[in-house]
Order: C-alpha cells, then sequence, then structure tokens
C-alpha cells in the first residue's frame, strides 16, 4: 500500500544529533534516530513511505529564512519531500516571508505554539491566517497537558474566525489531551494527523477516534526522527479498519491536501 508521512522533521547533518536531542529532552522521549534527510529516506524506505511532508519549525525568528531555505534545498534535492514553511509571530516580515514560502514552491506553514511560546489565536498571525485562506494550508501542532500555548480550543478559535482556512490539527488534536480534543474538534472540518499517538493510546481507542472524527479527515504521520517509521507503519496497519479507510489514511487525503 501507498503511504505519505505527513509528518516528519529533519535537520542539516551537522546539528541533526543536538536538535533532535533537543526535540527528544522536551518531551522527555529519547529519539529514534538523529534527523538527517538519508536516515529519513531510508528507514521510510524500510516502512513503506514512498512520500514525506518536512515540517520545520524556528524557535526564533532569525531562524525562519535559512530554515525555509533549507526545506526548499531538501525538497529540490529528494523527489520524495514535500515541504511546509516555518514562520514566527516575532517575525518584522510575516506576510512577506509567507509570500516567498510560497514562492519556494513549498506546501504550507507549520506552527509549533508550545516550543515557539506563543498561543495558537495569537492575533499577531492572524493577518497571516487571512493571507493563506484558500492558498496552501496550515499545520499546528496540537495538546500538550503542560501547557495552554496549543489547547485545542484555541485552534478551534482560529478555524471559526477563518472559515476558509484548511487546517491540519497535529496528534490527533491534541497530544495527551486526545479526549478534550475529540470534544471540541469533531464537529469542526480540520484535518487531524496521527502522529505521536498510537504510543500513548490503545489501538481500539485509535480506531473510536478516526471514526468519530472520519476517516477522510485523518492523515498517517511519524514524527520522525521521535519514532521509527517502521514501527509507526506497522502499528497504523494492524489497526482494525477498512480498506478504504486505511488507504484515506495512508495516502489519499495527503495527495488530496498536497494537490490542492
Amino acid at each position: 500500500m501507498k503511504i505519505i508521512d505527513f509528518h516528519a522533521h529533519i535537520y542539516p547533518d551537522k546539528i541533526a544529533e543536538k536538535a533532535s536531542q533537543a526535540t527528544g529532552d522536551f518531551y522527555n522521549i529519547t529519539p529514534a534516530y538523529s534527523g538527517t534527510s538519508q536516515e529519513l529516506l531510508s528507514s521510510g524506505k524500510a516502512a513503506g513511505v514512498s512520500g514525506f511532508v518536512l515540517l520545520p519549525v524556528a524557535t526564533k525568528p532569525d531562524q525562519v529564512h535559512h530554515i525555509n531555505e533549507f526545506t526548499a534545498e531538501e525538497v529540490r534535492a529528494h523527489k520524495e519531500f514535500y515541504g511546509f514553511g516555518t514562520l514566527h509571530p516575532e517575525c518584522d516580515d510575516l506576510i512577506e516571508e509567507t509570500e516567498r514560502i510560497i514562492s519556494l514552491g513549498l506546501k504550507g506553514i507549520k506552527l509549533h505554539p508550545d516550543t515557539q511560546q506563543f498561543n495558537t489565536d495569537d492575533d499577531r498571525l492572524f493577518e497571516v491566517f487571512d493571507y493563506i485562506q484558500g492558498r496552501i494550508p496550515l499545520l499546528v501542532h496540537c495538546g500538550d497537558k503542560r501547557f495552554d500555548y496549543s489547547h485545542p480550543r484555541r485552534l478551534k478559535n482560529v478555524i471559526n474566525n477563518f472559515p476558509h482556512l484548511q487546517i491540519i490539527a497535529a496528534h490527533l488534536g491534541g497530544w495527551s489531551l486526545f479526549e478534550q480534543a475529540f470534544e471540541i474538534l469533531r464537529d469542526t472540518d480540520c484535518f487531524l494527523d496521527i502522529s505521536s499517538t498510537m504510543m500513548f493510546l490503545p489501538p481500539e481507542k485509535v480506531v473510536r477516534y478516526i471514526h468519530g472524527y472520519g476517516a477522510d479527515r485523518i492523515l498517517f504521520g511519524t514524527d520522525f526522527p521521535l519514532w521509527d517509521p517502521q514501527k509507526e507503519a506497522a502499528s497504523f496497519l494492524k489497526l482494525d479498519l477498512s480498506n478504504n479507510e486505511r488507504e484515506q489514511i495512508a495516502w489519499k487525503n495527503a495527495m488530496e491536501i498536497l494537490n490542492g
């Protein structure tokens, strides 16, 4: 079966191990890989994954331009890669950088409110949300019981204020807040990925959420390099889903977004 990983992270080789470990430390997790592009390609191939959506995060505003350039270069170098761009609410040129992200051929924008330390519904980003409505999607890290930055209710505020913005809520809409996220987001039309969920929930609960949201809204993702793509793909393929549901989640929904 064709599989697209809609949630992966890579870093330049010289800083990959340090960057991956920093992310692992943030979540008290030992990463499975150091996070180089070659590791992603090789581990993904072993897992049967043929496409990867790169989701960079700039923790400081002066990193944004360089990280977007790096992502675009990796996409140009590897036919298997699709890239999203990063922004930071403290950037002076949010709209110009957004337009540059589009001109670089990147497919959307990724935000991580917890590590970037701003609220998902921070009004400094409203101009960007309005600017990209109907153009490119927004993927947002959602949920962390330690913080309030990315609480799913904040994403619901964005959904309500920008009805034409295509939104993807990472981690089933609320990492470590899965049930709260389900209550808040199930009646919206956002997409959700299942990265960093299957190791924290029993399979039957993952299936319950998939059916509750609708398989036509769910995307497969590994959260590489934190987790091993082979294990993630194996866990996904074991879920009690129909063949049609499995194909929707594995690649059909992803291609709908990427070709949008």
